[in-house]
């Protein structure tokens, strides 16, 4: 596909707005995508790869190539005092949630990899050495001034500019959506390497003491790890940080022999969100709209989650099948899950790192006997799973959606039911309408939105789903509208609504 003429300017070309050019592009979109960077990341960054991103990426066509090329970790264990204390089993925590419940480690760069050269299969490449110096828009669309690879500047027009540019994102500081937060205090480090010990098994290890915490996650090939771990400041000084300052503590630690290090890296960690993800034609997905501490792998997922929204809403309004006003339910959606998702990690990483005597008595007192007893329990490991998967998150609260049918209302993402396999309509990544037993909606297929019928059974029951009524279908997998007795005019009123 040829990038004259594009519709939406996608600004950065990490895995947010990867995704949301892939997406646009399927669905016939025209896009363009730049990045300042001379050519793609080449090191891990993030890790963690979620189910509710698996979810969508089945319905893109690249969940069962991302599974294969990363890793499935059966195991947490729970080190305090340089012992061992606890081990967690988490291969299959979220059974019956997803058709992925599990955690799957796969490196940000051969992430960003795939994500190229599918895009590329589709005629469109990422423009690099490219920036976006500025924008000015109007009700006609964007008018985004650029710097080519050579220097020279040029004039692109489109009707939308989203804005993937990260955390020092020029769209967003030319929004003035401001970056309300702070920076926790102390620093960092994050270290990809290869080595050889008893804790690099293939199992995510995390050790906890008095005065800091590290964290072993596995890679894939043998031997490799990520290790991520608090700096003690006093033993450092206002020195800049080598691996040498780390590597004993490596060793008397975990026992870890380290024989390569293919990557290190300090940092401080922030947690920030824009007070706006939109003022008119230009949005902030990702990074760019919020930052947060690493706790649970959810900053790449978040953003993905981002693109997917924003993707299919962009679609259907640049097709003509939407007004507008759908655009407006993005910052609705994805800025009230930011805040909560900031302050769920801010109270994780605070415990997980502060030295104060309460935390340090949960972290290694506490937790280590309370976790594993918890996860004994079903429903303990469901929400554990629900929450760290991002399959809980719920738009509700959106005015976009509407009605409800028991404990199930619109805004709610639409359950697995494993029996029928109901996720695999979404491959159409188009609305649809999904009837589980006996109903009227038949008609809904005349009215040009397709019908899928499933013939009741309990387990439909126990994901909260009722016979009858008729669930309308977002193209990203969340239920849009609810009608409980299968009223087709209900669902004929909804969609001529929006």
């Amino acid at each position: 596909m040829s990038n004259s003429k594009p519709s939406v300017l996608i600004a950065g070309a990490g895995p947010t707005g990867l995704v949301l050019a892939l997406w646009l592009t399927k669905i016939g979109i025209r896009v363009r995508i730049i990045d300042k960077t001379t050519g793609p990341g080449t090191t891990s960054r993030a890790l963690a790869v979620h189910a509710r991103t698996l979810e969508y990426y089945r319905q893109m066509g690249l969940a069962d190539e991302v599974i294969n090329l990363g890793l499935r970790f059966p195991k947490v264990h729970l080190w305090v005092d340089h012992r061992p204390k606890a081990e967690l089993s988490i291969g299959e925590i979220g059974v019956g949630v997803s058709p992925y419940p599990f955690v799957l480690i796969f490196p940000q760069d051969q992430h960003e990899e795939l994500l190229l050269a599918h895009l590329k299969k589709l005629g469109v490449e990422v423009e690099r050495q490219t920036e976006l110096l500025s924008f000015t828009q109007s009700e006609a669309g964007v008018r985004a001034t650029l710097r080519r690879p050579s220097g020279a500047s040029e004039e692109c027009t489109v009707s939308y500019l989203a804005g993937c540019d990260g955390a020092r994102s020029v769209v967003r500081e030319q929004l003035g959506t401001g970056f309300q937060g702070s920076t926790y205090p102390g620093m960092f480090y994050v270290a990809d390497i290869v080595g050889e010990g008893a804790v690099l098994n293939g199992d995510l290890h995390a050790s906890l003491d008095k005065s800091d915490f590290l964290a072993i996650f596995p890679m894939k090939d043998k031997g490799h790890a990520r290790l991520i771990g608090a700096v003690r400041t006093e033993e450092v000084g206002n020195k800049s940080l080598t691996w040498e300052d780390i590597n004993p503590h490596m060793t008397k630690v975990m026992d870890i022999r380290v024989k390569e290090v293919r990557w290190f890296s300090t940092y401080h960690v922030h947690h920030r969100v824009a007070s706006h993800f939109q003022k008119g034609r230009v949005f902030l997905l990702g990074d760019a709209g919020h930052i947060h501490s690493p706790v649970g792998g959810q900053g790449m997922n978040t953003g993905i989650g981002d693109a997917i929204n924003l993707a299919w809403k962009l679609g259907e309004v640049l097709k003509g099948k939407c007004s507008t006003r759908t655009l407006e339910s993005y910052e609705t959606e994805r800025i009230a899950f930011a805040r909560e998702l900031v302050e769920s990690t801010d109270r994780a990483f605070h415990l997980i790192s502060s030295r104060g005597t309460l935390a340090r008595f949960i972290r290694m007192r506490l937790a280590p006997i309370a976790i594993p007893t918890a996860l004994h329990f079903d429903f303990v490991k469901r929400f554990v799973f629900r929450t760290i998967s991002q399959t809980a998150i719920s738009y509700r609260h959106s005015g976009f959606n509407e009605g409800e049918a028991g404990e199930l209302h619109a805004g709610d993402r639409l359950p697995w039911i494993s029996s029928v396999d109901n996720f695999a309509p979404l491959k159409t990544m188009t609305w649809q309408v999904h009837v589980y037993g006996a109903t009227k909606a038949l008609g809904v297929v005349a009215a040009g939105v397709d019908t899928h019928l499933y013939e009741w059974n309990e387990e439909m029951a126990t994901k909260l789903l009722q016979k009858g009524a008729a669930y309308l279908i977002r193209p990203d997998g969340y239920i849009g509208m609810i009608s409980a007795d299968g009223d087709v005019d209900e669902i004929r009123r909804y969609l001529i609504s929006r």
